[in-house]
């Protein structure tokens, strides 16, 4: 496999890395956490001028941690879509400069099938055909990867996904943002039965999502017990049980959607994915169908470069590359990935 300089920076998190052979040689990442946490999410104009305060520090020293020459690598690859744009373009622009300037080939990579890949760095022996379950703060999806680059939604969210969920509550019960980590932390401490939450299921459509109305029952449940009760909320209670409503929701479908189809593989996916009830669950449930489930390390589960380096290297190596000209795109279906390559 091709060994590739990979550059992230659809969102928040400026990361660059080098990866050979689906082995990561390094991996910087530049995270913007605590700047978009005093405004309790991510605010675009920000997130684009960190990008550009950060980019060239964070190539350099992924390059010079990697132990390669610029003649050792092969390519250069870039999340292109989607994301935000003023975020894309800063990236977008080093790739294409970097390309130019040595004289290597650009390789344009849809940021969910960089998710998807995480699952490959995280077990090498890994082929497709297998299911992926890729939950992040956008993005709540049940994928059929047949092969490489040949994948199929068989279930999305029809509203809030699963991450921004956890963000909208976590604020309403004063956690803070990013509102993932803050839940799963004090969920330790509470009952997951506490409170029978909806789990969002869509008629018809068994393997789509909808987290719109868990998140309202959780404001009702907060209303009635502030109404209820003079002393504080009980907070532990309430993030258990929603985790636990997300947790048991995704991970149903997505292993009723693994036995429809026979597969025997199941990898979970994205900032979400680093949930523990939702690994814990998935396990089990997996287990019981004697199906392999396998997560990549916290470390992939957030946005990296890692994990597009590991999407360019396969794209390189079946010979497709991008255009220079290539645009930045704020939304872009995962089937749509291959329109990325000449």
């Amino acid at each position: 496999m091709p060994t590739i300089l990979a550059i992230e920076s659809s969102c928040d998190e400026t990361a660059v890395a080098v990866v050979c052979d689906r082995q990561i040689l390094s991996s910087v990442v530049s995270s913007q956490i605590q700047t978009h946490a005093l405004y309790g999410g991510v605010v675009p104009e920000i997130a684009a001028r960190q990008h550009v305060e950060t980019i060239n520090p964070a190539i350099a020293q992924a390059y010079g941690e990697s132990g390669k020459t610029w003649a050792e690598i092969d390519g250069i690859a870039v999340t292109t879509a989607p994301g935000l744009i003023g975020s894309l373009m800063i990236g977008v622009t080093a790739a294409k400069t970097l390309a130019m300037l040595h004289k290597k080939p650009l390789i344009a990579v849809h940021h969910l099938e960089g998710h998807i890949c995480s699952a490959l760095l995280a077990d090498p022996t890994l082929e497709p055909p297998f299911l992926c379950l890729l939950v992040s703060g956008g993005h709540s999806s049940i994928i059929l990867v047949k092969d490489y680059a040949d994948y199929q939604v068989m279930g999305k969210t029809r509203d809030d996904a699963a991450g921004e969920a956890f963000d909208k509550v976590a604020r309403l019960l004063g956690l803070g943002y990013p509102g993932g980590p803050a839940i799963d932390k004090i969920a330790i401490a509470g009952n997951p039965k506490a409170y029978k939450l909806p789990q969002g299921r869509i008629k018809d459509f068994p393997y789509d999502s909808s987290f719109s109305g868990l998140k309202t029952a959780v404001l009702r449940l907060t209303q009635k017990l502030k109404g209820d009760q003079d002393s504080e909320l009980p907070i532990a209670d309430i993030a258990a049980s929603f985790q636990e409503a997300v947790a048991s929701a995704l991970a149903s479908r997505t292993i009723k959607c693994a036995i429809e189809f026979n597969l025997s593989t199941i990898v979970a996916v994205g900032g979400v994915a680093a949930n523990s009830a939702l690994r814990s669950r998935l396990v089990t449930m997996a287990s019981e169908h004697d199906i392999r489930a396998i997560f990549p390390p916290l470390s992939l589960c957030t946005d990296n470069a890692a994990m597009i380096g590991c999407a360019g290297a396969i794209h390189l190596a079946r010979g497709e590359t991008s255009s220079m000209n290539i645009a930045t795109r704020s939304r872009l279906n995962l089937e749509e990935c291959q329109s990325l390559y000449n």
